[in-house]
């Protein structure tokens, strides 16, 4: 009863084998006011061939899930109280806990291992919806092999088939994976980028710092501090041409996050109502949304809703032909006949161009 120091300098494989010899020191009556165990382990080579720490610890996590959690010996940040026991039954409430597989976790390389009690199945098929969705936009295989690294280390753990499958690519597939591979890049190794944009009232070469790539209203986009305005801008990437990843590196500026709000980016003003045939219904509704239009007693929807800017208003109501007639605001009629008598005249012309 006068001991109040064990060591443990072979470790049984049977954690049982461990609390007994503790309890042969930790014992009432003991005068001792703390009893201390230490645990040696193999070096770091023998462990991993015999992986004798993986196994001892996995049996002593299933004889602390159905305990208090105070039997816990090798794993000292276990601690038996209500709340241990409250996040076990939470464990196993929301989780298929694999008794016999719980040190084995979800392998993504040599050394690294996912414990299977953080992430649930769905959390990973989502995480692999995710990564499937840059691979679509990817100009390279890192997220297609990242992948196979996952599904290969958790292939038993991930149940249930896919059900959400996200595509980030467009027509310009073959001409977007290069721009957004340079781009990644040039913003990991914090390097300049340099190209020419084309915008709607300018176009020229720019160099900018770039910060962010982001997808948003099915476009790409490139958030950067240009040079040449000496602000933070965003670049759309199908405007961009001739991308290239510059030697020279740049100083990280605090970059704040780009507002990519509706509000912030297209401050709409300008109310717009019209009336249109009722076979664009699917058009408004998937454009706007169902709320943007009332359905008159002759069968024609009439459309209310704000407008970025004139030039975009007037395009897009073009799109629909002579199904559809403005209302309000008169600027905008009068700009739409205008534009009518213009394309008239150019087509009234009976000689063709020549090219």
């Amino acid at each position: 009863q006068d001991c109040d120091y064990l060591i443990n300098y072979d470790i049984h494989w049977n954690p049982v084998r461990i609390i007994q010899r503790f309890g042969r020191v930790d014992r009432i009556g003991s005068k001792n006011n703390c009893i201390q165990l230490v645990n040696f382990w193999p070096d770091m080579d023998l462990d991993e061939y015999i992986n004798l720490k993986a196994r001892v610890e996995t049996r002593m996590k299933i004889s602390v899930m159905t305990s208090t959690g105070d039997d816990d010996l090798i794993n000292p940040e276990e601690k038996g109280d209500l709340e241990y026991r409250k996040q076990q039954l939470k464990k196993l409430q929301d989780e298929v806990v694999d008794i016999e597989e719980m040190s084995g976790g979800i392998s993504i390389m040599d050394g690294y291992r996912i414990d299977r009690t953080i992430l649930t199945s769905k959390d990973m098929q989502m995480i692999l919806a995710g990564l499937r969705s840059l691979d679509s936009v990817s100009g390279s295989s890192y997220y297609s092999q990242l992948m196979e690294k996952i599904k290969a280390g958790s292939s038993s753990f991930i149940s249930g088939r896919d059900s959400i499958l996200i595509d980030l690519s467009s027509w310009y597939r073959d001409t977007l994976a290069p721009k957004i591979e340079k781009i990644e890049s040039a913003i990991e190794n914090r390097h300049l980028v340099s190209f020419k944009y084309y915008g709607p009232s300018s176009e020229g070469e720019r160099t900018a710092e770039p910060y962010y790539l982001v997808f948003r209203w099915s476009s790409w986009y490139l958030w950067a501090w240009c040079r040449d305005r000496e602000d933070y801008r965003l670049f759309k990437l199908n405007r961009m041409e001739g991308v290239e990843e510059k030697k020279e590196e740049f100083i990280g500026r605090n970059a704040p996050i780009p507002d990519l709000s509706n509000e912030k980016v297209f401050p709409g003003g300008i109310s717009v109502k019209a009336l249109f045939s009722p076979e664009w219904k699917w058009r408004l509704v998937e454009e706007f949304g169902h709320d943007s239009f009332q359905e008159m007693e002759d069968g024609r929807l009439l459309f209310s809703s704000s407008y970025m800017d004139k030039e975009s208003l007037v395009t897009w109501l073009f799109t629909f032909g002579s199904k559809v007639e403005v209302l309000e605001p008169q600027e905008i009629r009068s700009l739409i006949i205008r534009n009518a008598e213009e394309t008239l005249a150019l087509y009234q012309n009976n000689s063709v161009s020549d090219i």
